[in-house]
């Protein structure tokens, strides 16, 4: 893809899971590409060393999203690494699933802070730092078409981010800069098995049409598909990456 072969993407929670996949595959086509991470300074570090190897370029730079400080401090950062920004992935996300009776207000803090602060404010930032004709792709996710108790909260956050996607795409139409979300299903990654019981996590299969639980690079696939020319026409649009879970 020569589209996308010297642009520079920067990937938020790029340390493992879905954002990991995403970094090495943009890496392999070519990009030049920023590892966010928040604390796992060896995980991250471990993935631009595989970037590195294949003959990539890549930078590791660690900032909390959940405030705005550590969004600025990113960009900031990137614009000293590679000088430009082409691509923005908000993937950094965090999840956490209580009844309502349970759900503090840190619990709450936490989630809307990264996933939707962060997310708002990168954007933000985007609208300064990206050259035009650039790609943005948020993180949503399928639980938002159904109906999961202790998920309120989780799926509130990216019930917001759909709604800021939709909103802020016309916005960045004058950049000629698309911006669209991508809704997984269940992903075999850390943060959909934790806390989980084999027999849940095979419940969650039966309701995936094609039977399987999905993998990073099921995602990734999709990301590749988003941040090429030929998603050009494509903007404002939450695309639901699920297996038929919903």
């Amino acid at each position: 893809m020569e589209d996308v072969r010297g642009k520079t993407a920067i990937v938020t929670g790029a340390s493992r899971g879905i954002g990991r996949a995403i970094a090495i595959q943009l890496a392999d086509l070519g990009a030049k590409v920023v590892v966010n991470y928040s604390r796992s300074s060896q995980e991250a570090n471990a993935v631009v060393k595989q970037i590195k190897e294949k003959g990539g370029e890549a930078v590791a730079i660690q900032a909390d999203l959940g405030a705005v400080v550590g969004v600025k401090l990113l960009f900031q950062k990137t614009m000293e690494a590679f000088r430009k920004i082409d691509i923005l992935i908000n993937n950094a996300g965090v999840s956490i699933y209580k009844p309502i009776q349970e759900v503090t207000e840190e619990d709450f803090d936490k989630q809307f802070n990264l996933n939707v602060k962060g997310t708002f404010f990168a954007c933000q930032q985007a609208m300064a730092y990206m050259e035009e004709k650039g790609r943005i792709i948020n993180f949503s996710t399928s639980v938002i078409g159904q109906m999961f108790p202790t998920y309120s909260v989780y799926a509130g956050t990216k019930g917001a981010v759909e709604q800021f996607t939709r909103q802020l795409a016309k916005e960045f139409a004058a950049k000629q800069i698309t911006m669209n979300a991508v809704a997984p299903g269940p992903v075999n990654t850390k943060l959909f098995t934790e806390g989980k019981t084999e027999a849940q996590i095979e419940g969650l299969k039966k309701l995936i049409g094609l039977g399987r639980i999905g993998e990073p690079e099921d995602i990734a696939n999709v990301i590749e598909f988003l941040v090429s020319e030929k998603s050009q026409w494509i903007t404002g649009q939450t695309i639901r990456v699920n297996g038929g879970f919903i």
